[in-house]
């Protein structure tokens, strides 16, 4: 999680859907402080993979930048602000899938 770790993105986690849906295998839910910064850990989420060699499927949500979703296939990333994160609480939702495979807390205290 460079990309995120680059522009100080918040409470990332990563989540095995695998066994929940047939969409994707796994979503990465990060939060940004605001619509700015969200923006930015999108900007550095797409220079990562392009630099992989993975071209996004899409991009929804850009312009508001309260929520943006990045399709990569098999891993669908969440770049939240915090206040939709908490309202739409996607962690709950996804609650019935084991664990996550990842909790990394980045920029602690920022």
């Amino acid at each position: 999680m460079t990309a995120v770790d680059d522009v100080k993105g918040r409470r990332a986690i990563a989540l095995d859907v695998s066994a929940a849906t047939d969409v994707t295998d796994h979503m990465v839910i990060v939060s940004g402080s605001s619509g700015r910064h969200v923006c930015a850990i999108v900007d550095g989420v797409l220079e990562t993979v392009k630099r992989c060699g993975v071209a996004p499927l899409g991009v929804e949500g850009r312009e508001p930048g309260d929520w943006v979703l990045i399709d990569l296939a098999d891993v669908l990333v969440h770049v939240m602000r915090e206040e939709s994160r908490a309202f739409y609480d996607l962690e709950g939702l996804w609650g019935v899938v084991e664990p996550p495979v990842g909790n990394v807390a980045l920029a602690e205290g920022s």
